[in-house]
């Protein structure tokens, strides 16, 4: 059994869902039966009770609305490197994100929203409480920080899905303060920065085995770094990843195993959201994140969603192990045993999400033990190389580059050549590759896409619009809920 975040914090959440009047949503841990359950009034009273406020934000980050059919339609299904999967009858509103004809009345949409901003509001609960309880200084800044993060993640995810979107920072102390207009993209971005920049001032750069999974310093500079990047904020994008390069992470050696579950947190990890089967408690292993995308139609597999494209196996270079690693194909036996039937439904699944089928317990999430990657060193190396691009320093920009495919070679000089280029719009092209390839089938390539201003030519033959598609629309129930405070995006009705 993993340790991580003290095990022990999966009962305590419980506890929390009467005190965090958080609304029920699907699959959720926090939909857990009450019992002997804190008035809310004698709540935020004690470190331990801060200690659970923060824990529960963990718990949060794996459940349905952040990692399943909400967070996968919105992140996954609209680029090129994901089909629908599943049979063509089943969940077909993913459809409607494949060929961008989705519209404000979608379910998903409002799912996904709704789950961060319940995330934003456990961390707003945090921030505003944890300053008035006594307890360790060192502790009460740290559980703070913690919660600066998890705020900026969903707050992130927010600005790239959206735009504007309301900007929350506080619990609201009366009616009057829960209406608000929506913030413009940019001042969204400058809080996750602010949030991101007080929390790597606090974080520690790692934990011990009972806190292994919480937000690190290297976890909250990898983040802004990301955030920067998609403000071409080039000059931060290379401080901040350098500052991370200089932590001790590095490439865990075999791409395809770092991705199982014996091997997560490890050197390579930079943030994962924790996630574990726990026999005897059905509540607390909620993660279906490897349910959702595993092999339908065998024992211990899953339900076949959010399919690697034929586009996707065929972006990768001659030989490029990373090619199989990524990708279960029909027909094949997986590196650890598993025998993957021609009569499966699709060609091809995700690998990185899977998990042997002989870990399945019955009664429980098929993969209910597989933590998300949401960062990894391998994306910091790549954002430092397109950095290092954009400022004119072709060296340095290969350095990360060829380190990254080095590790994928994994020691065989046939295949995966270093780059040698010095030409700025080539070295540029190969890194938005190696990104691609690297990367795939993490929710990254999407809003990579997008904010590389290729969208138009790659997600075009899907339906990708111009100025309107660059985010989705704005659900239709919080516009209503507003009273036309809210507006929709451009483009949706």
């Amino acid at each position: 059994m993993k340790t991580h975040i003290n095990i022990k914090y999966c009962l305590a959440i419980a506890a929390l869902s009467s005190v965090m009047l958080i609304a029920s949503c699907k699959k959720d841990f926090l939909n857990v039966p009450p019992q002997a359950q804190q008035p809310e009034t004698a709540f935020w009273k004690t470190a331990e009770d801060a200690g659970k406020a923060v824990n529960a934000l963990y718990a949060r980050l794996r459940n349905w609305d952040n990692v399943a059919f909400n967070a996968i339609v919105i992140e996954s299904t609209g680029a090129d490197e994901a089909d629908k999967g599943s049979t063509p009858t089943d969940a077909t509103f993913f459809n409607l994100f494949d060929t961008f004809t989705v519209t404000s009345t979608q379910g998903s949409l409002q799912g996904f929203w709704n789950g961060q901003y319940q995330n934003i509001r456990l961390c707003n609960q945090a921030i505003d409480s944890i300053p008035g309880i006594t307890m360790d200084e060192n502790l009460k800044a740290r559980y703070i920080a913690e919660a600066k993060f998890v705020r900026a993640y969903s707050y992130f995810r927010l600005a790239r899905a959206f735009g504007r979107v309301p900007l929350r920072l506080h619990e609201p102390k009366d009616a009057t303060e829960f209406n608000i207009p929506q913030a413009e993209k940019a001042e969204t971005y400058a809080q996750i920065e602010k949030d991101l920049t007080e929390a790597s001032a606090v974080l520690p750069p790692s934990y011990g085995a009972d806190d292994k999974g919480r937000a690190t310093k290297g976890a909250a500079l990898g983040l802004h770094a990301k955030v920067a990047m998609y403000q071409q904020k080039w000059d931060q994008v290379l401080s901040l990843t350098n500052q991370v390069m200089g932590l001790g992470y590095d490439l865990f050696p075999n791409f395809e195993k770092g991705f199982r579950t014996e091997n997560e947190n490890n050197i390579e990890s930079v943030f994962e959201i924790q996630a574990e089967l726990l026999e005897g408690n059905t509540a607390a292993s909620n993660s279906q994140y490897s349910q959702v995308q595993g092999v339908a139609g065998v024992t211990g597999g899953g339900w076949g969603f959010n399919s690697p494209s034929q586009a996707l196996a065929d972006a990768f270079e001659p030989g490029d192990p990373r090619r199989d690693a990524t990708i279960i194909f029909r027909g094949e036996t997986t590196p650890q045993g598993d025998v993957i039937p021609n009569s499966v439904p699709n060609e091809r699944y995700n690998q990185k999400s899977y998990v042997p089928f002989s870990m399945r317990v019955s009664g429980y999430n098929e993969g209910a033990q597989q933590n998300i990657r949401v960062t990894r060193f391998a994306d910091v190396l790549l954002m430092n190389a397109e950095a290092a691009n954009e400022l004119g320093n072709p060296a340095q920009a290969k350095s990360s580059l060829n380190r990254v495919r080095a590790r994928a070679r994994g020691g065989n000089p046939n295949i995966l050549p270093d780059v040698t280029t010095n030409d700025k719009t080539e070295l540029r092209n190969a890194i938005w590759h190696e990104r691609q390839v690297e990367l795939a089938m993490e929710n990254d390539r999407y809003f990579d896409v997008i904010r590389q201003g290729r969208a138009p030519q790659i997600f075009g033959p899907k339906g990708w619009k111009a100025n309107k598609n660059e985010v989705w629309p704005i659900p239709a129930t919080e516009i209503d809920l507003s009273g036309g405070k809210l507006t929709q995006n451009p483009g949706y009705n």
